[in-house]
């Protein structure tokens, strides 16, 4: 979990894509801001000025493949490969 909390550090202040399983066919697709990692978690900043969230994922989930996780582009998948 060590080596995700480090790639993560890496990559704060830039754009992600959350996609978590939340079972029977539905996933949870979400685009935000990389806004910080902790030792067990890290925060991603979703929505605009007016309306702003925070989303708290563990790196367990990233392990798990409960949640994947794409900085960047969609399309490309750095931190999910990693619970393979």
């Amino acid at each position: 979990m060590s080596d995700i909390r480090k790639d993560l550090e890496l990559h704060i202040g830039e754009k992600v894509w959350l996609k978590a399983n939340r079972g029977r066919r539905k996933a949870l697709v979400r685009e935000g801001i990389l806004e910080s990692t902790y030792p067990y978690h890290f925060l991603v900043r979703t929505g605009d000025q007016h309306n702003t969230s925070r989303l708290s994922v563990s790196y367990a989930d990233l392990l798990t493949q409960s949640v994947e996780l794409c900085i960047g582009a969609p399309e490309q998948r750095l931190v999910a490969s990693f619970g393979k």
